[in-house]
């Protein structure tokens, strides 16, 4: 079969959607995974990447339009453009459909798992726009701010992004030249209005005048960062820097109350935190279990770690420990005083988008007792280590799915499992 030239033009009649936000097709018997498009469209694609089994590609032409196709709101979106955003081209519900036929397919490929998936909104972004509430700019040679292109080290110069949330856009970080910087995050938080800009430098960078913090990271500068702080769950937490936190406004107080919801902890009872970030999920478990119960978050990010405990300060049944989750499952011991529990009642875990994996669900599987939430932002890590889990004697009993990044192709999932 001759190599298709990767400026080459084909005409595709396009299939289901796959994990990744491209849609799959055919081509010489070759699978074509294109971006830009919707099942049951016809389209002419331009191929911007051969490899052996697969091409990839993107969709120029639109020949036959499915019905949930509309105009994309942001003039920086698009085929060679700027690559935050998959599904610019798609109507908001649409958006929530394709998701739930990802996961679905990933449930039952991966896991064999039949389960139909519903997707829901995340109040506070109707319209699919203006909720991201962190993002890391790309910086030009030459000052200039941008986003990165899709799957490619190029740059897309932006004075505007439709998906940030609008104290993103007021830091006016696109508007700005950032002479000498190789990148800057914006970090807002919509609840308390704080604000904040990690600049990173090449060299001597030339920081524009901002009315919000600006913290210079470089090799010299290691000094404690300065946060945000978020409102969530009755409480204010402390994200310092870079730390992780939900990125949609309305994210973390919808997972911690599906979390709450799935694992109905009780008064009295042990819980564990894996992956426990700032602490959000520690503390909220920790207020139901109450004084006479307890909690232990892990975590190894430092700077979390630190956060996690200034947060949950004023819960002295709540403990943070520092180490990777699979190590300190070895060696901590849950209780008090001299009583040594092998077991807990709760688990949640939240790992990073690679997923928890083989180690860390055998541990898991041994040491809960009653239920496990796993939270997960990737459906086929999820599905993979839902299968893992049933080869341990879990089951899942429940999943809830969240739209927490609209006009991208990326999901927010809650499973749940029980034993049997």
């Amino acid at each position: 079969m001759p190599p298709v030239e990767s400026s080459e033009l084909i005409e595709l009649r396009i299939g289901a959607v796959a994990n990744g936000g491209s849609c799959v097709a055919r081509h010489e018997g070759r699978v074509v995974f294109v971006r830009h498009t919707l099942p049951g469209e016809l389209v002419r694609a331009r191929v911007t990447q051969e490899t052996k089994n697969f091409l990839r590609a993107d969709a120029v032409e639109i020949l036959e339009a499915s019905p949930d196709r509309v105009p994309a709101p942001c003039p920086f979106s698009g085929p060679g453009r700027c690559g935050g955003c998959d599904w610019q081209h798609v109507a908001v519900p649409a958006q929530r459909a394709l998701k739930a036929a990802v996961v679905e397919e990933q449930l039952r490929r991966v896991a064999g798992i039949s389960r139909e998936v519903v997707v829901e909104e995340v109040p506070g972004a109707p319209d699919g726009l203006g909720w991201r509430t962190r993002v890391q700019f790309s910086i030009r040679r030459d000052g200039a701010v941008g986003l990165r292109r899709h799957r490619s080290h190029a740059i897309e110069p932006i004075d505007e992004c439709l998906i940030a949330h609008p104290q993103v856009e007021a830091l006016g970080i696109e508007r700005k030249r950032w002479t000498g910087a190789s990148g800057v995050e914006a970090i807002v938080s919509a609840g308390t209005g704080d604000r904040l800009a990690v600049l990173s430098a090449r060299g001597r960078a030339r920081v524009p005048r901002m009315d919000a913090p600006v913290r210079l990271v470089s090799e010299r500068n290691q000094e404690k960062p300065p946060f945000v702080r978020e409102d969530v769950a009755g409480r204010l937490w402390q994200v310092s820097g870079s730390g992780f936190w939900q990125v949609h406004p309305g994210a973390a107080q919808t997972l911690a109350d599906a979390v709450l919801d799935t694992l109905e902890p009780k008064r009295g009872e042990i819980a564990v935190d894996l992956y426990c970030g700032a602490g959000l999920f520690a503390g909220v478990l920790g207020e139901r279990v109450g004084s006479d119960g307890l909690v232990v978050g892990i975590e190894s990010d430092a700077q979390s770690v630190r956060d996690a405990r200034f947060n949950l300060r004023d819960m002295p049944h709540v403990a943070v420990e520092r180490g990777e989750v699979e190590t300190v499952l070895d060696e901590i011991s849950f209780g008090r005083g001299k009583n040594r529990l092998n077991r807990a009642d709760l688990v949640v875990l939240d790992p990073p988008r690679t997923g928890a994996g083989p180690d860390v669900v055998k541990r898991v599987a041994t040491l809960a007792g009653r239920r496990i939430a796993y939270v997960s932002c990737d459906p086929a890590t999820l599905a993979r280590d839902l299968a893992l889990f049933g080869e341990q004697g879990w089951t899942l009993s429940a999943l809830r799915a969240f739209d927490a990044f609209p006009m991208t192709q990326h999901v927010e999932l809650v499973a749940t499992l029980v034993r049997g």
